[in-house]
């Protein structure tokens, strides 16, 4: 008797079963060495950084005023719901993909891709605003030591020669130069990359480390700092709507949620735990602890230092590029704790930049196990170390070169925005999984799923639509350059396209 094979499923909506990845965790070569506290850990890294050190500053400055410090309640609410959402979907699914694995699994493959595509804009140029930020940090650390570099040497050719002419038309001697490369970014992006390559243990523990400094840094930024509060410097708490040249409303209501959009990329530690699924020791119940653990601390930290920041400087005179430390070396006395805001700002953005480069490769690493990336590069595996260390070099070369010859401005808000579609789409994928699989074995549930994935959704997207309108039209330009990848490539390459491919 003639057996009829199973017609393949070529729908863009095919799902991935929930038995492959059993099969994949199985089959994992990636080694389980992370413990509910590393993974918190990772997540603070990943949180704890650019939103305290550079975002503050541009968030109040010219969008919040002092009510930042509400920018960062609706950002974090927000993060909330996803965050509920995401740790049930990592009981579930305790893989590495992220996002990108849980949609696959629930809503389908076209979904699936275009948020994998969006993580990478999300980990891949937050890395590269990292390390730009990082370099200014570094450039500023030399200054307090009496060394100044030269401009070609410290920066990308168009902002050296933005402050080549600015120093000029100052009346300094600058001398002419026909090559400009920010060299220390492009140095930090590789001491990262060989950590990474080393091995998932190691990079661990070089976070817990830095992690420790940051945080200890952050609390004595909140806990100096309240003794210098002026509170005055409140007054008006949320300053009168101001519209610019572009129509583009500052402070006033529209301005906090503009704010709440642009730090929203303070946040996206906790999807970078997700990321890490595949090599912790207790998965199904240490990745929930850690998202969850990890968004409360970081948000608690978050607003007690921007209601400090606001106190301490009147938000329209605070610095846009070291907010922090400016703060503190406007008070005379304390110009040496300048110091120590700097080296542990320096610290704090080598971990986001180390979790956000490690949330990259396995993000690569899930995709590529399904068949829609190149599996020779993106999912190869060090013999000695364990890790993804091509496409780890590969990310590391891409950021490197980005962060040493272009200008990144306003570059977060583009990350943000895939993000933020992201966190939408997973409040209603674990929504879907809960009405399509109810008896799913869930070692962990959302509370009032209905309720919090509804204003997850409502949330994440609201906060993307109110993003400025050039990034809003950059992302879709980077969305459609996704799909066309997709029909091109991944669909027909898929592992759904040959089951036997899987196994």
């Amino acid at each position: 008797m003639e057996t009829k094979l199973k017609p393949i499923d070529t729908s863009i909506w095919r799902k991935k079963p929930l038995a492959a990845y059993e099969a994949d965790m199985k089959k994992s070569e990636l080694k389980r060495v992370l413990t509910r506290w590393s993974l918190t850990s990772l997540g603070i890294g990943a949180v704890i950084g650019g939103g305290v050190f550079v975002l503050t500053g541009i968030a109040a400055n010219e969008w919040a005023g002092p009510a930042l410090a509400l920018a960062f309640v609706m950002a974090g609410v927000a993060c909330a719901f996803a965050a509920l959402c995401y740790a049930e979907f990592a009981s579930i699914l305790p893989v590495e993909g992220s996002a990108y694995a849980y949609s696959y699994g629930t809503v389908g493959e076209i979904f699936a891709w275009l948020i994998g595509w969006n993580l990478i804009l999300e980990y891949m140029m937050g890395a590269t605003t990292v390390a730009v930020s990082w370099s200014g940090y570094f450039e500023k650390l030399l200054h307090l030591v009496g060394i100044n570099p030269p401009i070609w040497l410290m920066n990308d050719p168009i902002t050296a020669q933005e402050k080549a002419d600015k120093l000029r038309a100052a009346g300094e001697n600058i001398p002419d130069f026909a090559f400009a490369v920010n060299l220390p970014a492009f140095l930090i992006v590789w001491c990262v990359t060989y950590v990474l390559v080393k091995g998932i243990k190691e990079a661990a523990s070089t976070n817990n480390a830095i992690v420790i400094i940051k945080v200890a840094t952050v609390i004595f930024v909140i806990i100096a700092g309240s003794f210098y509060v002026d509170v005055a410097n409140w007054t008006p708490f949320i300053p009168a709507p101001v519209i610019d040249t572009t129509g583009q409303q500052h402070y006033g209501f529209n301005g906090i949620v503009t704010a709440a959009g642009i730090v929203f990329f303070a946040y996206i530690g906790f999807d970078a735990v997700s990321t890490q699924a595949g090599e912790a020791i207790n998965p199904k119940k240490d990745v929930p602890f850690a998202i969850i653990a990890s968004l409360i601390i970081c948000t608690v930290l978050y607003i007690l230092v921007s209601l400090v920041l606001t106190g301490m400087v009147k938000y329209d005179a605070l610095d846009l590029k070291a907010p922090v430390a400016q703060a503190f070396a406007d008070i005379p006395g304390l110009t040496w704790a300048v110091y120590l805001i700097t080296i542990a700002a320096i610290a704090g953005l080598t971990s986001v930049m180390l979790v956000m480069m490690l949330g990259q490769t396995r993000i690569f690493l899930g995709m590529a196990k399904d068949g829609l990336l190149p599996k020779n590069l993106f999912a190869s595996i060090h013999p000695t170390f364990k890790t993804p260390w091509k496409s780890t070099i590969l990310v590391g070369a891409i950021v490197s070169t980005v962060a040493a010859l272009t200008p990144i401005d306003k570059v977060s808000e583009l990350c943000s925005s895939g993000t933020l579609l992201a966190f939408a789409m997973i409040c209603g994928a674990v929504w879907l999984l809960r009405i399509r699989e109810p008896n799913l074995e869930r070692p962990y549930r959302t509370p009032a799923l209905p309720v919090v994935a509804t204003l997850g959704i409502c949330a994440n997207l609201y906060l993307m639509y109110n993003l400025r309108t050039d990034t809003k039209i950059s992302f879709v330009i980077w969305c459609t350059l996704g799909v066309i990848v997709y029909f091109l490539y991944s669909r027909r390459h898929s592992h759904l396209n040959n089951p036997e491919d899987h196994k």
